[in-house]
């Protein structure tokens, strides 16, 4: 099982958090996983000191990335590290970004997306109204990388939203695409898994959709419902709500037939967004 997915209901207590992680991260190794996708925010959910906990990582002295990169190396696995924030690279002051990490199996960084879409909504919860753009600068470039079970393209939680960004990730060789997520219980019941089967549909890519799922600090619900979704638009594993370590096959023979059977990517008429080095234009 080369896959996995990890769910928490993480707090606003980042120890507690990582050591919830290690014992989920050691059950998707011992399944057999040779790459985990973490969910967003599975560090530090809910806390208001965002920025400091970004400049503490950025300079060396959070906990954050030491323990992404010894987790990885201990057991022997590609992690996508869900989101944590970081200040965008160059930039110490100022707004951080919701940041996905791709770590290796030796604890080195492979790549490292920004999440493009900021969560500026309304929604009929408890909270009521989401402003991401308050604490985040959004990225600015797509990212697809190499991993030993097949080229990953990164995405986080709202970019599911926006199609043109999976067509420009599958344009870009992805056949597998990460989607760390904490959608509200409100819009993950409405739209959560019409969503990652309907990116997986369309880009003919597994979706590793890692959730939140559960109750936060302020009393924020989260949908969980993690799930590995295959090429044709499967939910191969999932689960409601809770802590768990979810894990499939990707079955790389099965999926290329099914690119040639229906050759998608031959058949587009219209181009997905322009880049220039990856860069959104």
């Amino acid at each position: 099982m080369n896959l996995a997915v990890i769910q928490m209901a993480s707090q606003a207590d980042i120890a507690t958090n990582l050591a919830t992680a290690t014992r989920l991260l050691e059950q998707a190794a011992v399944a057999g996983a040779k790459l985990a996708v973490l969910p967003e925010n599975f560090a530090a959910m809910g806390r208001s000191d965002l920025a400091r906990v970004g400049r503490d990582e950025a300079e060396g002295v959070g906990p954050i990335l030491p323990w992404l990169a010894r987790t990885a190396s201990e057991l022997g696995l590609w992690l996508v590290g869900g989101t944590l924030p970081l200040p965008p690279d160059g930039q110490p002051q100022g707004k951080v970004c919701a940041c996905s990490l791709l770590i290796d199996d030796k604890g080195q960084r492979v790549a490292r997306y920004d999440k493009l879409h900021l969560f500026d909504a309304e929604v009929s919860d408890a909270q009521g109204r989401y402003r991401e753009s308050d604490s985040y600068a959004a990225g600015d470039r797509i990212v697809v990388a190499d991993t030993p079970v097949g080229r990953l393209g990164m995405t986080v939680c709202y970019d599911l939203r926006f199609p043109d960004l999976y067509t420009a990730l599958r344009l870009a060789g992805a056949e597998l695409i990460s989607a760390p997520s904490a959608f509200t219980r409100v819009t993950g019941r409405a739209h959560w898994e019409i969503l990652i089967r309907a990116r997986a549909i369309e880009t003919q890519c597994y979706m590793l959709a890692a959730a939140q799922g559960g109750e936060h600090p302020g009393g924020r619900l989260t949908h969980g419902h993690s799930a590995i979704v295959d090429f044709w638009g499967q939910v191969v594993a999932e689960r409601d709500e809770g802590e768990v370590a979810l894990s499939a096959e990707r079955d790389v023979a099965a999926q290329q037939a099914a690119r040639e059977r229906m050759p998608l990517s031959r058949h587009r008429r219209f181009s997905a967004p322009r880049m220039a080095s990856g860069t959104l234009e």
